[in-house]
């Protein structure tokens, strides 16, 4: 379902986006667009820092896994 909304943009960004080819249809589908893919880029992001923030958290763990795997090497 689409909501009728007002927002307020500057011109020099309204020129832009009507300078872009057809294949955006017009400004709201444009702008949705573009919000749809911030909000990925978001998502993305707060997943990766949850990611960083564990395997931090884990690195000592993590790090002494990988020195017993590699006491277990045979020299070639």
């Amino acid at each position: 379902m689409k909501i009728k909304t007002s927002i307020t943009l500057s011109q020099e960004l309204l020129n832009t986006i009507d300078e872009l080819p057809n294949q955006y249809h017009n400004r709201s589908f444009f702008l949705e667009t573009a919000a749809w893919a911030f909000i990925r880029q978001l998502r993305r992001a707060e997943q990766a820092a949850r990611d960083l923030e564990i395997l931090n958290r884990r690195a000592d763990y993590l790090n002494e896994e990988v020195t017993d795997a590699l006491a277990y090497q045979v020299a070639l």
